[in-house]
């Protein structure tokens, strides 16, 4: 059954370019878009998506307020956000929220589709820009952090380090010579015990309490 994509982007060329994307990708349907995030649980509940496609900057409700107001009530939803800024406090602000991932307007449009099938399958992808920008982000407060005994396994300790190499689940999987639902067992195994929501959660977790 093809993924449905839902979009919040206040752009409507960028609505209309993003709608055409997706439904010439196999796999993919586009579930509906909207400009802002002033009805977002409505708009959420009339077009079912399995992701949602968000932008940071929009009037009235922003990004940022509406992937909070959807991760209460829909909470599988996963969240792909994307912006034309590189800018930190934003960025933190989209992970404390719960996104999935962050991705700049610039991108490629195969590399905006190759983030989408990422997060799907729950990965967090993040352009290598904004990848450094949580590295340097974590590694600046883990020192104000006790190191903890989560009790991850061998296995779940090297399949999290793989994660916070940005590897996806495929790739993990066949590095670790095991199968996809036996990788996706690993990592909930290892949300569970972070008590984490996310791959980009459990990478910032990771880092910042030395646990890779």
């Amino acid at each position: 059954m093809d993924k449905r994509i839902a979009i919040f982007d206040d752009n409507s060329k960028r609505r209309e370019s993003l709608e055409m994307l997706i439904e010439l990708t196999d796999g993919m349907a586009f579930a509906g878009s909207f400009p802002d995030c002033s009805n977002v649980i409505n708009d959420v509940e009339i077009s079912n998506p399995d992701l949602v496609l968000m932008d940071i900057d929009m009037p009235n409700v922003n990004g940022i307020d509406g992937v909070i107001m959807i991760r209460k009530k829909y909470p599988d939803i996963k969240i792909l956000m994307q912006t034309v800024f590189e800018d930190d406090e934003k960025l933190f602000a989209c992970i404390r929220a719960g996104a999935d991932g962050y991705i700049l307007k610039k991108a490629q449009p195969q590399e905006l589709l190759n983030a989408i099938e990422d997060a799907l399958k729950g990965g967090a992808p993040m352009t290598p820009s904004i990848a450094r920008q949580v590295l340097r982000f974590v590694g600046s407060i883990e020192n104000k952090k006790q190191t903890e005994d989560f009790n991850l396994t061998a296995r779940e300790t090297e399949i999290l380090s793989m994660l916070v190499q940005g590897l996806s689940y495929k790739m993990i999987a066949n590095r670790c010579f095991i199968s996809l639902p036996t990788v996706n067992s690993h990592i909930q195994n290892i949300y569970e015990k972070l008590q984490v929501h996310s791959a980009v959660e459990a990478v910032t977790k990771a880092i910042g309490n030395k646990i890779v």
